[in-house]
């Protein structure tokens, strides 16, 4: 069978590489989004899926409509696209989409880093036939994934390409059937903000911990220390600490209830490093997170 294949992140650049790796399907062309324009200096990137494309070889295409003109194929495969498909596409042939969420849980845009800071114990990858409502498709197949204590949203989609990819190979090949999605139960992953990223140490560590979790390894959560900006990608909660927003050695800060450690950091400009490197490298310690 001829499998078109549609994704632009990181995510669904792995799930392209599996398929390809594996050899259990032919992907013979890749739809990605155009390259766009990002950064500080605004320099012209290229999507990953596309990168991994070029890579392996496939035929790329990189429409700003991808459903105006479907490329010619049996069946589609759709992995963090970014564009909302129409007919012809949506109609074209059939369309398999892999979902990390426990569908109708998580429907959107970030349902690995939805059901994190969400605190759920646990979520599933699933795959879906795609139709107009968003993420509301016949489900093919689903596979619970655990999410542990210390788990961030890497760790999670390493476990949704594990078991996705599988599930999508045998619904393509028409090994699956379809059932129903309920309508009990839905919950939206809406698109993450720059609001998300930002640490508000009014909040209780537990929950600050879940927001690192769920931006890391990725775009990690912000803070600023003494007017400094940070990423922080690695932290820890604490049962005690300071008042909120207060700090103590070695970078533990007060938080509404308990106190977060900040493991792993990265300046502003700078590299990603440990906590205490940072620390070292400072005239006085700081004294204050906002």
């Amino acid at each position: 069978m001829s499998l078109a294949f549609f994704g632009t992140s990181e995510f669904g650049a792995a799930v392209l590489r599996s398929l390809v790796e594996r050899g259990r399907v032919k992907v013979s062309t890749v739809v990605s989004q155009p390259d766009r324009a990002s950064g500080r200096g605004r320099r012209s990137g290229s999507p990953p899926v596309a990168d991994a494309a070029r890579e392996l070889g496939i035929d790329l295409l990189q429409p700003e409509d991808a459903s105006a003109s479907p490329p010619q194929a049996e069946a589609g495969i759709v992995v963090a696209f970014g564009q909302i498909l129409r007919d012809p596409l949506l109609t074209a042939y059939p369309l398999f989409n892999l979902h990390p969420s426990h569908l109708p849980r998580w429907r959107g845009a970030a349902p690995v880093e939805r059901a994190i800071m969400a605190g759920d114990p646990d979520t599933a990858v699933a795959v879906i036939g795609l139709v107009a409502d968003l993420d509301a498709g016949p489900i093919y197949g689903m596979e619970p994934i655990s999410i542990g204590d210390r788990d961030d949203a890497g760790a999670v989609r390493a476990r949704a390409l594990e078991l996705g990819v599988p599930l999508l190979e045998q619904a393509a090949a028409g090994g699956l059937h379809p059932r129903p999605q309920s309508a009990d139960g839905v919950t939206y992953a809406h698109k993450l903000t720059p609001q998300d990223r930002l640490l508000d140490w009014s909040r209780p560590a537990i929950e600050l911990d879940r927001q690192v979790r769920a931006l890391s390894p990725h775009i990690g959560a912000r803070m600023t220390l003494d007017d400094r900006d940070l990423t922080v990608w690695v932290a820890r909660p604490l049962g005690d600490g300071p008042e909120p927003g207060v700090i103590t050695e070695p970078l533990v800060i007060g938080c509404a209830t308990g106190a977060l450690e900040v493991l792993e950091l990265q300046p502003s400009g700078g590299r990603r490093m440990l906590a205490v490197d940072y620390l070292r490298g400072l005239r006085s310690p700081p004294e204050r997170a906002a």
